[in-house]
């Protein structure tokens, strides 16, 4: 191929106008506001891959001759070792990845470049790009959801029968295992991860072949397009296929929910982590010290990790807005959809990569979590299930229970250490087997049932989470 520097343009009037149509060219303040390859260049090996398929379908259809093909095919190899050796010049002038790749390839093989473009529009070929693009960085974060959940299922299991209290509002409200509290983000992951491979059904469509809106008239044979390409199938209406951006919001609000599950994590991991909680330590690489303060240990990255949910539901909502006034077909203002999505996938995918890593490490400290049930009065639920199973209705239960709690807080006692004569005392069905109803390690064996915290069947869980997930 020829050296860049001496590359010409090949493509008309470079500053985006393509023809003679107009008078003048643009200023260079346009030409930086209108480009796009700063940062649509990251598509640039699927562009390639895209354009070698049209070109081989031109080519099996007659349209272009197998020479032509061929060159094309030479020249694509090229410009592909020149993109991954960092040599290629990126020209703002040109616009965005497309026309770069297009005018490289013109000026190293001649006419047979000009030839690859008949039968597609930029429309259809951004489309394409940004389908293929995103279908391989869906099945990425795919096996990073995995990842995750496995992560936190080697935790579950190392903590199946250790105690700790339960909250609702904040305040403790029943011992739960650790193994379980931590089997939820399973479950929250693991819909997560059915939404990505959905979402992924309805990006794998192919575009091409739609060319600016209203398909072309050149015998295309858009099927074996898509069979090339690996989609499920084609676009169905041209129109629809060059404007809508509603795969790429789809995949953000899926995104979106995978940050908001994160963000709960870290909130629980920050709260855990304070001196006031103390139920678990996280290793030093993942915490920063104070500028000023030198015995702080500040939990920086899940608190990163908080605040970068807000900006994943910032690009759904500037993608939702992007979409809402457009009318068909094809509009400028789809530029705009790939900066928003491009860091959408950067941000879940390092969020993803770094949180796995933290789950596998956090150190746990059963102690105190078993300290802060008996601080809370947790089993009293089960004090009143226990006086309900010996024959008295729950809301007299509920009552006496009550009462039992006010008298044990103002005597600074749990109600495990509370005598049996006192306890006695709020209701007669109460015999010495009380005791192991208010152990913390009873309540929650007692919740032996699918979906319940007893540590039996949080084994289950993590069995059965592994064999979905191996």
């Amino acid at each position: 191929m020829s050296e860049k520097k001496d590359q010409p343009s090949s493509l008309g009037n470079v500053s985006g106008h393509f023809s003679g149509r107009f008078s003048e060219p643009v200023t260079e303040l346009v030409k930086r506001f209108t480009a796009s390859v700063t940062f649509d260049k990251r598509m640039a090996a699927v562009d390639i891959q895209g354009s070698l398929a049209h070109a081989r379908m031109l080519a099996k259809q007659g349209i272009i001759a197998t020479k032509d093909l061929a060159e094309i095919e030479r020249g694509m190899a090229a410009i592909s070792a020149e993109i991954a050796a960092g040599t290629f010049d990126w020209r703002v002038d040109l616009e965005d990845v497309h026309m770069n790749i297009e005018s490289r390839l013109i000026a190293a093989i001649g006419d047979a470049g000009k030839r690859l473009h008949t039968g597609r529009s930029r429309n259809d070929q951004v489309a394409t790009d940004i389908r293929l693009w995103l279908r391989g960085e869906i099945d990425g974060l795919i096996g990073l959801l995995r990842a995750m959940q496995l992560a936190l299922v080697g935790l579950a299991e190392k903590h199946t029968d250790t105690i700790m209290p339960g909250f609702t509002h904040l305040q403790v409200a029943q011992p739960v295992t650790f193994g379980h509290h931590i089997m939820a983000y399973v479950e929250m992951l693991a819909r997560d991860e059915a939404r990505m491979v959905d979402c992924r059904k309805r990006v794998n469509r192919l575009p091409l072949g739609a060319a600016a809106l209203a398909g072309t008239s050149y015998p295309i044979d858009r099927e074996f397009v898509a069979k090339e390409l690996g989609f499920d199938g084609v676009c169905e209406n041209s129109l629809d296929a060059v404007s809508d951006r509603d795969f790429a919001i789809e995949f953000v609000s899926a995104a979106a929910l995978v940050m908001t599950h994160l963000s709960r994590f870290s909130e629980e991991l920050i709260i855990w982590m304070s001196q006031s909680v103390g139920f678990i330590n996280l290793p030093d690489r993942f915490c920063y010290s104070s500028s000023i303060m030198p015995q702080k240990k500040n939990p920086d990255v899940p608190e990163l990790i908080r605040g970068k949910t807000g900006r994943v539901n910032g690009h759904l909502v500037a993608l939702l807005t992007l979409m809402k006034g457009q009318p068909l077909a094809y509009n400028k203002d789809n530029q705009e959809d790939k900066e928003p999505l491009f860091d959408t996938v950067d941000t879940i995918r390092d969020s993803l990569t770094i949180m796995a890593d933290l789950a596998a490490a956090i150190e746990v400290r059963p102690e105190r979590m078993r300290a802060a049930v008996l601080r809370g009065f947790a089993t009293a639920t089960d004090l009143a299930d226990y006086l309900v199973k010996k024959g008295l209705a729950f809301r007299d239960a509920h009552e006496a229970v009550a009462r039992a709690v006010r008298d044990a807080e103002k005597s600074g006692k749990d109600l495990a250490e509370l005598p049996l004569e006192t306890l006695c005392g709020y209701s007669g069905l109460v015999g010495e087997d009380v005791y192991a109803v208010l152990a913390p390690e009873g309540s929650a064996a007692s919740r032996n049932h699918i979906g319940g915290t007893a540590p039996r069947q949080v084994r289950a869980a993590v069995e059965q989470a592994r064999k979905r997930l191996n």
